[in-house]
């Protein structure tokens, strides 16, 4: 049987980055590649949520939109499969929605905003 091969990308700026939650969430790492997204910044929240069981761990980065080319988040670009966005969509679930961003290198990828209220 064929693997799937990645046919999206995502842009992370928290916890996706860390390799014990691609390990939870994916089953295994994922290659990346740094990139931008401007027009945000990042704030700390704290937060109470089950999944995350690593020690010390009770912050997690969230962007706000700025609208200013001046504010600037850097992260980490991952090509993932339809099947991993998914699993990477539950996991992402409570702390904001998917979206569409153009990177500064040119790249469209998703993101996981916070909801407009």
């Amino acid at each position: 049987m064929a693997t799937p091969q990645p046919a999206q990308l995502l842009f992370s700026y928290g916890t996706l980055r860390s390799p014990a939650v691609q390990l939870d969430t994916l089953g295994h790492l994922v290659t990346c590649e740094v990139d931008v997204l401007t027009g945000y910044t990042v704030d700390y929240v704290e937060v109470d949520d089950p999944r995350d069981d690593a020690p010390g761990v009770n912050t997690h980065a969230r962007v706000r939109g700025t609208g200013s080319a001046l504010d600037k988040v850097i992260g980490f670009v991952f090509e993932v499969t339809d099947a991993e966005l998914d699993a990477i969509d539950n996991y992402e679930a409570s702390r904001g929605c998917r979206s569409e961003v153009t990177l500064v290198s040119g790249r469209t990828a998703w993101a996981y905003l916070p909801v407009k209220a």
